[in-house]
């Protein structure tokens, strides 16, 4: 594989936050959780981990303590402004920003790899038939 260097970025819905990233995602997860269910609003949430070491931000997020079901402390960031939820921090991953994808600017080349909590998904999504699956999740 080759190195991708490439600088993507995105943001919350009014703006107040941007962030950006080099490189490709290390994972590119949809998550079937409750917790992200209620976050997003939606059935699912679609992340995209990328190392801390790679990603910087502009503006300040409010941040949610919330408890994965593994037990781990899950830092929940959206914008205080519009309420876009941004990016997750987990206790299971610390190196990881787990960026929620539809803030980014372009995330088209994005293809899920794996789905975590497949136990709690909705009973009416479809999940894919190219991605690794798991009933629940170390987050």
């Amino acid at each position: 594989m080759t190195e991708n260097n490439e600088i993507k970025q995105g943001g919350c819905l009014c703006g107040n936050i941007r962030y950006s990233f080099s490189g490709n995602p290390l994972l590119t997860a949809i998550c079937h959780c409750t917790h992200c269910q209620r976050q997003s609003g939606s059935a699912f949430s679609i992340i995209a981990a990328v190392s801390k070491a790679d990603f910087a931000q502009k503006g300040e997020c409010k941040t949610y303590f919330d408890k994965g079901e593994s037990g781990n402390i899950v830092e929940r960031h959206f914008c205080g402004n519009c309420g876009s939820p941004m990016y997750s921090l987990s206790e299971g991953l610390p190196e990881m920003v787990l960026i929620k994808a539809g803030t980014l600017d372009d995330a088209s080349s994005l293809r899920p790899e794996i789905e975590v909590y497949c136990g709690s998904a909705m009973p009416f999504t479809l999940l894919l038939d190219d991605t690794e699956k798991f009933q629940k999740s170390n987050l």
